[in-house]
This record gives C-alpha cells, sequence and structure tokens, in this order.
C-alpha cells in the first residue's frame, strides 16, 4: 500500500468492487496454463499473475486468497468498513462447463463463510456459470435467498460469448425477479479484440478490460435486454468503463442508424441508450480516484448512480481514499457516495 494510513469519516466507507479468490480456483487455472488452454487473455493475465516471481503479483495473489486478518488490517489502515467481495476475473467463466459450475457452488459457499465470521465487514457478490445458464440462474437465487449474497458478479464475456444473446437470458430473468444488481465486471478481451492490444500490452486494465466491458454492455443495450428486463441492475466499474462520457454520441449515432435500417441487428429501442444508463446501470469508481471524471458522472448519471469503489487488492492506495474523501462535494452527497447508494442497491440494511 502506498500512503498514510486514513482515519474515520462521519460515513460508513462501503468498497463495491473487490476481489477475492480460492485456492481450488487458482489449482484449476495453473492446470489450464499447464494445458495451455486457448485463451490469449487468460494467457495473458494469469500467466503473469500465477506465474511471476515479481512483487506486485505475489502481493496480489496473497491478498486475493486472504479473507480474514490481512484483508482487515489492510481495510482499516485505508479506513474502509466493508468490502462487497466478488470472484476476481474470469471467475468461473474460463473452465468448462462441469468444472465452472462445481466451483461457482463451492467459492459462493467459501465467501458465505468468510461473511458470517465478519458480517459487518463484509458483503458478497455470487458466481454464477453462464456456460449453464439455467443452472447459473439457479445458483445466483441459491445465492441470494439462502447465502445471503448481495447479487451477481458476470465478469464479461464467456468464452468469448457475450451475454446480449437470448439463451443466457434466464439469468437477467433471475436477477429482476430476485430484485438484486448484476455487476457487469472486466475480464480479457475476447478474441475478436485482443489481437491489437495485446501486441501493445494494452489488453489489461489499461485499456482492454474497459473495451470489452463497455461492448458488452452496448450489446446488451441495443439487443433490448433492458426493453424485456426493465426492472434489471446493472453494475459497471471504472465510472462505467467510459460510456458516461458517450452518452450524447451513443443516442445521435443509435438514433441514425436505426432510421437507416443498416444493420438487422439493431432494431429500435422503447427509450434511448442514454436512458437506460441513467435508468438500469450504476457506475463505481474502482481505479479512478479522479475528481472531475466522478464528478462528471454525478451529474450525467445522478448523484444517486456513483458508487465508491477501490478495486482491491489490484489497486491499493490510501491518497486515493483521502482524494475522494475530499471531493467537492456536501457532506449529504458524500454520504450518498460512499455510504447509502451502496445500501440502497445492495439491500445492505
Amino acid at each position: 500500500m502506498s500512503g498514510s494510513p486514513v482515519g474515520k469519516a462521519p460515513y460508513k466507507r462501503i468498497a463495491t468492487e473487490e476481489a477475492f479468490a480460492t485456492a481450488e480456483m487458482f489449482k484449476l487455472y495453473r492446470n489450464l496454463l499447464e494445458r495451455g488452454v486457448d485463451s490469449p487473455a487468460f494467457q495473458s493475465l494469469w500467466g503473469f499473475y500465477l506465474l511471476s516471481k515479481a512483487e506486485r503479483p505475489r502481493q496480489i495473489i496473497e491478498r486475493l486468497l486472504d479473507l480474514g486478518d490481512r484483508r482487515l488490517s489492510d481495510m482499516d489502515a485505508t479506513g474502509i468498513d466493508m468490502q462487497i467481495l466478488s470472484l476476481t476475473a474470469p471467475g468461473v467463466q474460463v473452465l468448462g462447463t462441469d468444472a465452472a459450475k462445481a466451483l461457482s457452488i463451492s467459492a459462493n459457499d467459501e465467501l458465505a463463510e468468510a461473511i458470517a465470521r465478519h458480517p459487518a465487514r463484509f458483503a458478497g457478490l455470487a458466481a454464477f456459470a453462464p456456460q449453464d445458464p439455467r443452472h447459473a440462474a439457479k445458483e445466483l437465487e441459491r445465492g441470494v435467498a439462502k447465502l445471503g449474497l448481495k447479487g451477481g458478479i458476470l465478469n464479461s464475456h464467456v468464452n468469448d460469448e457475450y451475454l446480449d444473446d437470448p439463451k443466457f437470458w434466464t439469468i437477467f430473468e433471475a436477477a429482476e425477479s430476485l430484485d438484486v444488481p448484476i455487476y457487469l465486471h472486466p475480464s480479457g478481451p475476447s478474441k475478436g479484440l485482443i489481437q491489437p492490444m495485446l501486441e501493445k500490452g494494452l489488453d489489461g486494465a489499461i485499456f482492454g478490460f474497459g473495451v470489452d466491458t463497455a461492448l458488452h454492455a452496448l450489446r446488451l443495450i441495443v439487443a433490448g435486454v433492458f426493453d424485456r428486463f426493465p426492472r434489471l441492475k446493472l453494475v459497471l466499474g471504472h465510472l462505467g468503463e467510459a460510456l458516461p462520457f458517450w452518452l450524447y454520441r451513443l443516442d445521435y449515432m443509435h438514433r441514425a442508424t436505426v432510421a437507416s435500417n443498416r444493420y438487422e441487428s439493431m432494431k429500435p429501442l422503447r427509450k434511448k441508450p442514454s436512458d437506460y444508463m441513467r435508468e438500469n446501470v450504476y457506475v463505481t469508481t474502482s481505479g479512478m480516484a479522479w475528481e472531475p471524471a466522478i464528478k462528471f458522472c454525478q451529474d450525467v448519471m445522478g448523484l444517486d448512480r456513483v458508487l465508491y469503489a477501490m478495486d482491491y487488492p489490484y489497486e491499493f492506495v490510501a491518497q486515493e481514499v483521502v482524494t475522494q474523501d475530499n471531493l467537492s462535494i456536501s457532506l449529504e452527497e458524500r454520504t450518498k457516495f460512499f455510504q447509502t447508494n451502496a445500501e440502497k442497491l445492495f439491500k445492505l440494511t
């Protein structure tokens, strides 16, 4: 960690995009790397984190696996009252169907046990295996109804497939029925996107993650997912993967493209793309402790739609917490940002 310890605040700091991993998952990941899995994104990301001897990946692996004293100590040092935990990307989504289903169950059980040990400090999102959409919907329901988890984590594409395909929509139906959000988290870009990024080292968090996730969210919008499931709630990290900055152009070009009947896949929607962003999407600040961008998102998305996140352990900088404590907004607005927006969205109270 860089920076001095962070003191208490007159609000709870709830960090909403905080990662964990299980030893079982890393064992499966190592097996995939040994077999040479056909996924450039996975090879790039986890070939580095699991095989590199450098200090940063070693520290991150250790912190991902810790759901006890070390994590709590890190939270105390940075003034974080609660973490909303989710299985780190790509989670179960790089595995074969049977292995993915089994891992989603065991990871959710392990997460629920950690929350039970520290209920005031941890909440969590359920992993599920979109490889089997019906099982995914059932596991999301089990995670919420039986384990007390607060939503679901979707690590972008599933072996290069995006969830705008209606075969996956039983997952969204379950989330809407349960009235819980789906956090659409980045993963390495799909095969169709990654090569030009990989050539220049841009496939990860520096750029590629956001591009792939923004694309996924837009595919969901233009496919009519939110027309079919109008109460579905989607969360995007990293200040909406830049989509809030594109709202005007998205509306203009979507309208023009639909009117021209250019693409068979792009049909009229009930609302503008920006309407779905403002009504169905929430954004968090994970890895984006930059006041001009945060305030822009609050302005165009609404104060109720922007939530704090750290992106632990990948981003673990005390000064970033202080930066967001010092946002030039009122105490009431800062309390929404750090605490009550998360409490409402994830039903923490």
